[in-house]
């Protein structure tokens, strides 16, 4: 039985039999070449703009360097300039107004227990009712850190503060505290 052939077309035209030429009939593997993504390897190179005369006499302007990131600062500075008081804001915009936040080196306050000094950010509310504080141990604010809270006494438990964080941000340091405030059901409507 002789094979059926295209009856609008003579055989040696019927595109993909006979033929080794290219087709424009869009095919299930390749992405359509006229549609241009970085994704797309079959996509149409638009085409280089040649140089004018114009801007051949123009340099091309100098890249603008980075600020260096605020957390880079020496670590009181950061601590005293930036970090205490974006904290200082981010509790008084959680509903707190009498606030006590200070920056201080001293002994850690735990219930029996003598532990060297350490810097630390220590803040209370609810006329020192309710306390916490930030240990900065190896004085870096991506190095360790701790955190201890109480209501009216000293704290019994030291808790590992930001431990899988790869690079601390001051945003994070803020908003992890705040957080952890609130788990405390201390802060808002809580």
């Amino acid at each position: 039985m002789a094979e059926e052939n295209n009856q609008n077309q003579p055989e040696d035209k019927v595109p993909g039999t006979n033929s080794p030429e290219a087709t424009n009939i869009p095919t299930a593997n390749a992405p359509d070449p006229e549609a241009v993504s970085e994704d797309n390897p079959n996509a149409a190179k638009p085409a280089a703009k040649k140089p004018t005369a114009a801007s051949a006499d123009k340099k091309p302007a100098a890249k603008k360097e980075k600020a260096p990131a605020v957390e880079d600062k020496p670590f009181l500075e950061f601590m005293e300039q930036d970090y205490v008081p974006a904290l200082q804001k981010a509790i008084a915009t959680e509903g707190v107004r009498d606030l006590t936040l200070k920056f201080v080196k001293q002994p850690i306050p735990l219930k029996g227990v003598q532990l060297g000094e350490c810097w630390q950010v220590a803040g209370s509310w609810q006329n020192g009712y309710r306390q916490f504080n930030l240990y900065f141990p190896e004085e870096n604010i991506q190095g360790k850190k701790a955190f201890s809270c109480n209501e009216g006494k000293a704290p019994s438990t030291l808790e590992s503060f930001l431990i899988d964080e790869r690079k601390v941000t001051l945003d994070m340091l803020v908003s992890r505290l705040v957080y952890r405030l609130n788990g405390q059901k201390w802060l808002g409507r809580n």
